[in-house]
């Protein structure tokens, strides 16, 4: 398989797409599956992350049945262009991640062991892709605004990183950051598309090693 360097590397953000000033798509006030908002204000108490792991249909299903996890949706973050369109988004040209938007009850499922379903759910070493799908809005990535919570993120991907490399696999390429820009939501029919759609492909799939859930005080 032929893969251009545009596909596997990062656009800077002066050569982005220029993308829209005001914009949103139009997307369903409730979740298919669960038929909770998706949209904030979240009840109190809940906390959220966005979470990269390949294609979004499947990262979404891997996480809303997940026990803890409140609601989910999917759109772009990571990237620079304003308001992206999926076809922009993969085009490679917006710096974007397509990601998880999961709201989740730290009482019942803390951000470790969140974490844990995330890695497991996906093969966080192969870089600039997932499988059979490739380019940079397919990789792996934590975006948290709180710094405590990223330092965690880095604790548990570090553990895990040391899983792979004793299984003979390589080291985690997870991007843990603030994102660059926003969150936005991504067109309405990517939202919950594998229960409308229950054919639909996803490359992601996970390692078989296990991530390990570390203290982090």
């Amino acid at each position: 398989m032929l893969v251009t360097r545009a596909k596997t590397e990062l656009v800077k953000p002066e050569n982005a797409l220029p993308g829209r000033e005001e914009y949103e798509f139009t997307v369903p006030a409730t979740h298919f599956v669960t038929g909770r908002p998706i949209r904030a204000p979240f009840p109190a108490g809940l906390a959220t992350v966005h979470l990269g792991l390949g294609c979004f249909w499947g990262g979404e299903k891997a996480l809303w049945n997940t026990g803890g996890v409140w609601t989910t949706a999917v759109g772009y973050a990571g990237g620079y262009t304003p308001h992206p369109t999926y076809d922009e988004v993969c085009s490679g040209l917006t710096g974007h991640t397509e990601v998880v938007l999961a709201v989740y009850d730290p009482e019942i499922i803390p951000l470790p062991q969140l974490l844990k379903v995330f890695f497991e759910a996906h093969d966080p070493s192969q870089g600039m892709r997932q499988g059979n799908d490739i380019g940079t809005q397919y990789r792996s990535a934590i975006y948290l605004v709180d710094a405590a919570e990223r330092e965690i993120a880095q604790t548990v991907k570090d553990a895990y990183s040391a899983r792979l490399i004793a299984a003979g696999l390589t080291k985690a390429t997870t991007e843990i950051a603030a994102a660059a820009g926003p969150f936005y939501y991504a067109e309405g029919y990517h939202q919950q598309y594998l229960a409308k759609n229950l054919d639909g492909y996803c490359g992601s799939g996970g390692t078989g090693v296990t991530c390990p859930v570390p203290a982090t005080g």
